[in-house]
């Protein structure tokens, strides 16, 4: 079928004409095929529903975390001791006393390796799948989704707890309507409110809708005389805008104070706690793709007390969002990822501490199809370089993105028209799948 300039083919062009008989715009038709392309992709196979993405920046080590190694030297293994799991033969670092007991719904993976050093180059990897490229500005994996997916229960499809974490957690070269929806405050606040999410003073429902119905007829003035990447994503934003505030449902989700005491003293009233409980009413609302962020990990000095400081309100707080997950009945189809951009050496530095190591660490999965109570691939006896099942990024992006009905190997279209893969050779790892 021959296409016109812009991408329309004919037989578009013909329809476009016929349904502006029957008072349907060209917007309108796209918005109906947006729709149907929407039902497309609900209906493709995926273990997820959502991801909630925990990123520990800094780079955590994976010896004081889900690796130790207690027969090593004390150089080599550091100065804290390791506890046992509730699955057989495997044992963390002895502040995730809460975590070791969820391990058997956890999958830990020692094998993941990469190249790049620096904080930057390894948080990119992380978000993007990709390393980082001076010739093109790849999108995270939330907007990725949210490319995908779209919104569901008027709800945005990425949400960033509380604001987007890092450059490399946007959108790329996809249209910036595929950004991450900031809270703009950290729940852990007393006073917390998502802003712009309610009406501003002296503004009752029915001058609401009179101002929606004005900025509809600007809209379309600028849709119709100009065509850029930034009005329609403006026009996005402000469609979700709408749909949220007017959305008891939405407006909800992100009040914390809907939850009861026991549930948030079960997580903790702390920043750690209040992140994932917010992370899991979010999920639970319709969210695709949620990324929160959660202390310091860059432990170049006196990591035991940097560990003792971080570790327990996290170990309480994630442990609690696998249980609570667990019991209703949304772990199977959320995923949960912990992960950082880097570990730490093997080696305890002049300082106490470690420094960057990029060669082998750890994250750890769980939920939306990935199997329960497993420890995916080995580093050596030195934590220094993998020993079995070596992990890289490209494999592990592309089994986040198998799980949630994504194939990996889909070429999107990035500026010039150049068709870039998602993720550029990345193999689903099978033996992570349940």
């Amino acid at each position: 079928m021959k296409c016109l300039g812009n991408g329309l083919s004919r037989r578009s062009f013909l329809y476009a004409g016929y349904v502006g008989g029957l008072g349907l715009s060209l917007a309108d038709m796209l918005r109906v095929e947006s729709q149907a392309e929407q039902k497309f992709y609900e209906s493709k196979d995926g273990t997820a529903k959502s991801v909630i993405y925990i990123f520990l920046p800094g780079g955590m080590a994976h010896q004081e975390s889900f690796d130790p190694k207690p027969y090593a030297p004390v150089e080599y293994r550091g100065p804290m001791n390791s506890i046992a799991t509730n699955v057989e033969g495997v044992r963390f670092n002895e502040l995730w006393k809460q975590t070791a007991t969820v391990a058997d719904k956890i999958a830990v993976c020692r094998s993941m390796t990469h190249g790049e050093a620096a904080h930057e180059r390894g948080t990119h990897n992380m978000f993007t799948g990709y390393r980082p490229s001076p010739a093109l500005a790849f999108p995270s994996m939330g907007s990725v989704i949210s490319h995908e997916y779209g919104p569901r229960n008027n709800l945005p499809p990425y949400v960033c707890v509380p604001n987007q974490p890092n450059e490399f957690a946007g959108t790329g070269y996809l249209s910036s309507s595929y950004a991450g929806f900031s809270l703009g405050a950290d729940p852990a606040a007393g006073d917390f409110k998502v802003r712009d999410l309610n009406l501003p003073g002296g503004v009752d429902e029915n001058r609401f809708t009179t101002r929606q119905e004005m900025l509809n007829v600007v809209n379309d003035h600028f849709r119709n005389t100009q065509k850029s990447d930034s009005l329609d994503a403006v026009d996005t934003f402000y469609e979700r805008a709408y749909a949220m505030i007017n959305s008891q449902q939405a407006r909800e989700a992100f009040d914390l104070n809907k939850e009861d005491d026991k549930i948030r003293d079960e997580y903790g009233r702390n920043q750690a706690g209040s992140r994932l409980l917010l992370c899991r009413r979010m999920v639970e609302a319709g969210v695709r793709f949620v990324t929160t962020t959660y202390g310091g990990w860059d432990m170049h000095d006196n990591i035991q007390n940097g560990i003792r400081g971080q570790v327990p309100p996290f170990d309480q707080a994630y442990a609690t969002l696998i249980r609570d997950l667990d019991r209703r009945g949304l772990l199977d189809s959320t995923m949960v990822v912990i992960a950082s951009e880097f570990g730490r050496t093997p080696k305890i530095n002049g300082t106490s501490g470690r420094d960057h190591w990029p060669k082998v660490f750890s994250v750890v999965m769980a939920g939306g199809g990935i199997k329960k109570g497993i420890v995916y691939g080995s580093s050596n006896a030195t934590a220094s370089e993998p020993e079995e099942n070596a992990l890289t990024v490209e494999d592990w992006a592309t089994t986040i993105y198998h799980c949630i009905g994504i194939n990996a190997d889909k070429e999107l279209m990035a500026p010039g028209d150049r068709p870039i893969e998602i993720v550029d050779g990345g193999k689903v790892r099978k033996e992570l799948l349940a």
